[in-house]
């Protein structure tokens, strides 16, 4: 188990699928239960391979406490990355069937042996600190825990898969060659050029008020580019919020509270059956334990700078003297009072350093260099500084070793004691601004600059957060049971206007999204939307920690299958009216001549010299590739017809064709061509996941 502890506090083996790793799944303790309702035992299904709730409600708990690079993430989001893992093992598992993809132990072990978890662990080890794997399987064989047993079998599988996917994703990149002729070809479009005069008359000529595209015409659209236009299902939720926040009155209690410190206090004492005087904050002996007795925050003892102090209130409670009590003051969402505990000179530095380091040491070094040589490095720079103290900013960024620090000249900013190791720290602390000299520590030899110093006072500061009164909370809910009620019986846009409520633009969210515009993850109000029983104009309040009260309302249900027709008048509207536009204007675009053409149509006569079609670029025009084919194609002298472009229509006449330089090395060509077909393998699992038949049932067990 001492293993198993030690391999959960780091990654897990992975299935490195593009863009979506797979994870090694830790089988632990089965996460709780509860509110699941549904029948089905099956989550969902790809290719009418089952996945069973209760193994993918496992995955989903060793996820959630897994987290993600030491965060912790919701349930939701480790359903979604459980759900996109699964499906991708899935479809990557039947592919490497169908292709008969088999491996080696060779395989297995090398897969195991990259893993740090594994390869670097000393229990798997030989005399000679690499990875064995008859000791690997000396281990699982002696395991008498199942829960172990099952983590490692867990991992041999996922193991397997990765390393049959390596094989995979070889073959699909050996696929994806660069042939002479295509390299040649690549050449042509790059070199080749034309150089044309031509005439452009913008779609922007015609009024949009002038062109009318029907819902029918858009609709017929999406239909022939259905793949473009595909959608989602997905709801648009408004909202209002009635904030559960504190009054002035709430504000007040505790500035009343905060100020009665300032005075001695009169309380009953339970044991001695006596009244007990407590001394004022500014007359108790006990600074600190009186503000730990009081305070939201213990007591902090750490000198604090002007500048660090709030923004607001930094000149009173800077200057204070010694035992002198500044507030009831606001700050943020606290009332404070503070009491000054003095005043201490240079408790702040600002400090640069060079450093220099050696192989061994805690900082990586530039190039292999050993402690002797360290030392003979950093006492020269430091022989150039002290010559030349205006050198320092270009030593730091040229020659120092600690990379944050050298884009700034070497400049730490301030720092209190015992921020930096020890030796740094009382140089920088014992000498004064400008001082410099070397020091040693574990990280190399450092070049210490001593740039500033800053005095700084110690506050003893008693902190009580202003939070809404029970009285205040219930005026909220009677506020928020009051709109839903007048929003059921009238509407949720006259109940918003007649309690002076703003109402948030609604949202579209989709079946497994968490987040919900500015109230952030909100996931029951989402789920809430494509419940069953949830019908288009249905209402609902919510109550949500730290924020009050939601009453969001169903606004929109929009479908799976094509864009809804407000979004989809939006995309594809300008797209047909400009094609309109296009057949206007190219009934005008007839002539002789290019001259004759502009004319007819009040513009000029362009030119475009030496474009290619790798950047099919026309000067004042923008990116038109059906432009330059065409004069290309058109011969030289000759006036093409009109060619629909991607912002005006055109004619053009070709000037000259110039052919590239012969040439039998295509190797900047193929290289290029190379390195595009190298994301060739990240395209497979899109492919995959178009052709495959996925159920997905995970919303019918309450996530």
């Amino acid at each position: 188990m001492a293993i198993l502890g030690k391999i959960r506090q780091r990654s897990f083996i992975l299935i490195v699928i593009i863009a979506l790793a797979l994870f090694s799944f830790v089988l632990a303790d089965v996460i709780q239960s509860g509110g699941f309702s549904q029948t089905s035992t099956n989550v969902g299904s790809i290719n009418g391979k089952d996945i069973p709730f209760e193994e993918f409600r496992i995955k989903v708990g060793n996820t959630e406490k897994s987290g993600q690079n030491g965060q912790s993430i919701s349930t939701i989001q480790a359903v979604n990355r459980v759900w996109d893992q699964e499906v991708n093992v899935a479809l990557l598992t039947e592919e490497l069937e169908k292709l008969g993809i088999r491996i080696s132990e060779k395989h297995l072990i090398e897969t195991l042996k990259n893993d740090p978890n594994f390869g670097q662990n000393p229990s798997f080890q030989n005399e000679l600190k690499e990875f064995d794997i008859n000791k690997y399987k000396a281990y699982v064989a002696a395991s008498t825990n199942q829960q172990e047993k099952d983590f490692f079998e867990s991992t041999e599988i996922n193991a397997n898969i990765n390393a049959k996917y390596q094989v995979y994703s070889t073959l699909v990149r050996g696929g994806f060659f660069v042939t002479q002729n295509e390299a040649k070809f690549k050449h042509m479009l790059e070199n080749k050029k034309v150089t044309f005069d031509f005439v452009a008359v913008p779609y922007s000529s015609i009024k949009d008020s002038d062109v009318k595209v029907t819902d029918q015409e858009i609709m017929d659209y999406m239909k022939k580019n259905d793949k473009k236009y595909k959608a989602d299902e997905t709801r648009e939720v408004e909202y209002v919020v009635i904030e559960d926040k504190p009054t002035d009155a709430d504000k007040e209690e505790i500035k009343n509270k905060l100020t009665s410190f300032l005075s001695p206090r009169v309380v009953y004492n339970n044991e001695t059956k006596t009244n007990d005087t407590i001394a004022s904050f500014a007359s108790t002996n006990n600074v600190i334990e009186f503000v730990n007795a009081n305070s939201d925050f213990p007591y902090d003892s750490t000198y604090v700078s002007k500048s660090d102090l709030p923004a607001e209130h930094a000149e009173q409670l800077y200057n204070l003297a010694d035992g002198q009590i500044y507030g009831p003051y606001m700050y943020g969402d606290y009332y404070a009072l503070s009491r000054s505990m003095g005043k201490k000179a240079g408790a702040k530095a600002r400090a640069s350093h060079i450093l220099i380091s050696y192989t061994g040491s805690k900082a990586q070094p530039k190039e292999d260099r050993t402690k002797e040589e360290a030392k003979v490095k950093a006492e020269s720079i430091l022989a150039d500084v002290q010559k030349n103290p205006d050198s320092f900013i270009m030593q730091a960024f040229s020659a120092s070793e600690d990379q944050g620090s050298a884009q700034r000249g070497g400049d730490l900013d301030f720092f209190g004691p015992g921020q930096m190791v020890p030796a740094f720290n009382d140089f920088v602390f014992n000498n004064p601004i400008g001082k410099v000299g070397l020091v040693e520590t574990e990280f190399g030899y450092h070049i210490i600059k001593v740039t500033d110093k800053q005095d700084a006072i110690r506050l003893a500061t008693i902190a009580q957060k202003v939070e809404p009164s029970e009285k205040s909370s219930e005026v909220s809910y009677t506020n928020a049971v009051k709109f839903e009620l007048a929003a059921n019986e009238k509407s949720f846009e006259a109940a918003a206007k007649e309690m002076k409520l703003e109402i948030v633009p609604s949202v579209r969210v989709k079946a497994f999204d968490e987040m919900l515009g500015q109230l952030g993850a909100q996931r029951q109000v989402v789920r809430w939307a494509f419940e069953k029983d949830t019908d288009l104009n249905d209402i609902k309040r919510f109550e949500i920690a730290k924020v009050g009260h939601v009453i969001a309302r169903l606004k929109k249900v929009n479908e799976e299958g094509l864009l809804n027709m407000e979004d989809a008048r939006t995309q594809v509207e300008p797209i047909l009216k400009n094609k309109k536009k296009a057949e206007k204007i190219m009934a005008k675009m007839k002539g002789a001549s290019l001259d004759a053409i502009a004319k007819a149509n009040a513009v000029q006569v362009q030119t475009a010299a030496d474009v290619t079609l790798e950047n099919p670029v026309v000067s004042t025009a923008g990116y038109e590739p059906k432009v330059v084919g065409t004069a290309f194609a058109t011969g030289v002298n000759k006036i093409s017809t009109p060619i629909e472009g991607n912002a005006s229509v055109f004619v053009v006449k070709t000037n000259s064709i110039t052919e590239p330089l012969p040439t039998t090395d295509f190797t900047t060509q193929r290289n290029n061509l190379k390195s595009q077909n190298a994301s060739a393998v990240g395209r497979v699992f899109g492919a995959l996941k178009e052709k495959a038949e996925i159920k997905d049932n995970r919303f019918q067990f309450n996530y």
